[in-house]
């Protein structure tokens, strides 16, 4: 192969992809795996089932068959929401941890089996086809299986996150890391072929038995005896009494729309906050770059983090609720605290008593998919269960060890999770279904792209190109080809800025669908837009 300098390019503008049936996500070869299933006469839930199930072989750096998973859809007729995140094991409690690692740990440890809910994405799949699959289940599976065992040429965004993976002994230290992904001893090359048998070994299993092998059967037996072997705590009781939620996404008006997300254990609400504070200030009478503009973003954001940070875990162990955390005159009060004119740190307003991927699909028949799913921090635990493939999530690394708080670790308990979808409604009928994938980016980057869109007149893949933010530990990073005078003006209103650029995660990566005729009307008329972040590899695909 001609030696290529893989690392050079130049900044380009994505257009918009048009078409009445479409799929969006970070890797090409999985829109095309959803794609597939919309051109055999399936709907957007199988697109979208087929499309995580390969983003699972070709972006193995982000999500894996040990997955959790979270999904927004419009089916039709309403919103559903399904909840495909992992409970901790019945073992786990602040004794066994504190008994484990003593007492200096504030969180479960970052890799390894004490690392490892129990895995909810397969059963998310198997959940949504079950409600609203039209093709076989084994169908979806079949495009993974094939390039599982043939192979792919690896891209170059995918690349870069692998080896810098592979140069961290936490990961690379833990069992079957290196064997399933270091297949000759250092991370694949760009354009060098991956296969990875032991996972499509795997998803035959699970096409076989619709999922019921990896909870209550040989793969579940296979996990278990593995971490038994390892110093886990996880068992095959464990596995075989997960069971994915359906939930009623929790909701926020702006500028005329209504933004969804999935309620917590997530981070969704983060922007529904935020977006609340916004409203009350004209955004639109600011420059769409400026630093005004993007100020009041993020102050409306940190006092949106303040209260997610302390409130926010399993539900039935919050101390408030969803509604209490988006009341409209908490809110405003919240809002009248942002000073225009300087930089300010928050905390949360309310007293006690009161590595990821993401896809999108939709079809003729209007109906339109919201679906990300992650292993946490790029390869997760670190933990891949030899024979199977099945590389596993670290989720459990979200709870906490503080006894005061309500994400504290405990039996059956769900950790607070930073993978969100989002979906837009105008009227109570569907108009967007959107992600952006990154960590704790991901609220941030449904403020920001959501704004341009609705404040700014901004078309989804503009708003997807645009330079972001991040707010981290008191620091606003900047991305790369953010204007000189915006990020001046901001150091001048007293934030901390620090300008880098990180094409995988720092700055997250969308996908989105715009519904043309915004419900209104027939969804085979007009169709869809769709945009992909060029901050991945994926593209939007199409007929």
């Amino acid at each position: 192969m001609h030696a290529f300098d893989w690392s050079t390019g130049y900044a380009s503008r994505r257009s918009p992809v048009f078409a009445r049936n479409i799929v969006s996500t970070s890797h090409p070869l999985a829109a095309q795996a959803g794609l597939r299933m919309l051109q055999a006469g399936g709907n957007a839930v199988d697109a979208a089932i087929a499309t995580a199930a390969m983003m699972t072989i070709v972006e193995p750096c982000s999500n894996g068959l040990g997955s959790d998973a979270f999904c927004i859809l419009w089916d039709g007729q309403r919103l559903q929401g399904l909840n495909a995140s992992g409970c901790a094991p019945q073992g786990w409690t602040p004794e066994y941890f504190a008994a484990k690692y003593g007492a200096g740990p504030t969180a479960p440890p970052k890799r390894g089996w004490d690392s490892v809910t129990v895995p909810g994405a397969v059963a998310g799949w198997a959940a949504l086809h079950e409600r609203y699959g039209k093709l076989p289940f084994a169908d979806l599976m079949a495009p993974a299986i094939e390039t599982a065992e043939r192979g792919y040429a690896v891209p170059v965004i995918v690349q870069d996150k692998w080896r810098k993976a592979a140069a961290l002994a936490e990961l690379t230290g833990q069992p079957g890391f290196a064997q399933a992904f270091l297949p000759r001893g250092r991370a694949p090359e760009v354009g060098e072929r991956f296969a990875f048998p032991d996972a499509a070994r795997t998803l035959r299993l699970i096409a076989a038995t619709k999922g019921e092998a990896f909870y209550r059967g040989e793969i579940a037996a296979a996990a278990a005896a593995h971490a038994k072997a390892n110093g886990g705590a996880m068992t095959e009781a464990d596995f075989a009494a997960y069971r994915p939620e359906w939930v009623a996404p929790i909701g926020r008006d702006y500028r005329g729309y209504r933004l969804h997300e999935i309620p917590p254990n997530g981070q969704g609400i983060a922007a529904l906050i935020a977006l609340g504070i916004l409203e009350k200030f004209d955004l639109a009478a600011l420059d769409v770059d400026g630093a005004a503009s993007q100020h009041l973003q993020i102050e409306a954001m940190k006092l949106a983090f303040a209260d997610v940070y302390k409130y926010v875990g399993e539900p039935r162990s919050m101390k408030l609720t969803p509604a209490q955390m988006l009341d409209d005159a908490y809110l405003a009060r919240r809002a009248k605290l942002i000073d225009p004119q300087r930089a300010q740190d928050f905390g949360p307003g309310h007293g006690p008593t009161g590595g990821t991927i993401y896809l999108t699909a939709a079809d003729a028949g209007g109906m339109m998919v919201s679906f990300i799913q992650s292993n946490y921090m790029g390869f997760g635990s670190g933990i891949v269960v030899p024979g199977y493939g099945l590389s596993l999530q670290n989720r459990g690394h979200g709870f906490t060890l503080d006894a005061s708080s309500d994400n504290l670790v405990g039996p059956g308990k769900r950790p607070f999770h930073t993978i969100i979808p989002a979906f837009v409604t105008k009227g109570g009928r569907p108009v967007m279904s959107y992600g952006v994938m990154g960590g704790d980016m991901q609220p941030q980057a449904h403020l920001q792209t959501l704004v341009r869109m609705l404040d700014y007149r901004q078309n989804p893949q503009a708003a997807c190109d645009a330079p972001r933010w991040r707010y981290f530990g008191g620091v606003i990073n900047a991305e790369d080809g953010m204007a000189s005078p915006a990020v001046d003006g901001l150091r001048a209103l007293g934030h901390r800025v620090e300008t880098f650029s990180d094409s995988y995660q720092d700055y997250g990566a969308g996908q989105f669908i715009w519904r043309l005729d915004e419900g209104q009307g027939d969804a085979s008329e007009l169709g869809y837009a769709a945009a992909s972040d060029p901050r991945r590899d994926g593209q939007a695909a199409g007929f």
